[in-house]
């Protein structure tokens, strides 16, 4: 079992969920974030003042698979998030010792389903 973490473009969302239904992962959580990668941030002028921004709007997906399925969600999540320009995000994949259903009590990857 796998936890994957992505971190992505706020506007790219819709494209990452069609990708992900079309490779069968349906079940994610989904958070709003704010951060700073090697985009660094941008400056901004506002009714003359400049300021700079340097943590960025972007969505948090956590999706927990079995491990065959990481593959399928890692690539899915690339090909609805990749735009080739800087600012794209992240995506970690970490090991999940455990996985409970609270409703029913299954435990491991039947949890996961």
């Amino acid at each position: 079992m796998k936890l994957i973490i992505a971190l992505i473009q706020p506007h790219k969302l819709p494209d990452v969920k069609e990708a992900l239904n079309a490779a069968g992962v349906n079940k994610m959580t989904v958070l709003n974030a704010l951060g700073a990668g090697q985009q660094g941030g941008y400056a901004e002028s506002f009714r003359g003042v400049k300021y700079e921004t340097n943590l960025l709007k972007k969505v948090r997906l956590e999706i927990a698979v079995n491990d065959d399925f990481v593959q399928p969600t890692v690539d899915a999540i690339i090909k609805g998030a990749r735009s080739g320009k800087i600012g794209d995000g992240k995506i970690f994949v970490l090991d999940l010792p455990e996985c409970i259903r609270i409703r029913t009590g299954e435990t491991g990857p039947a949890a996961i389903g």
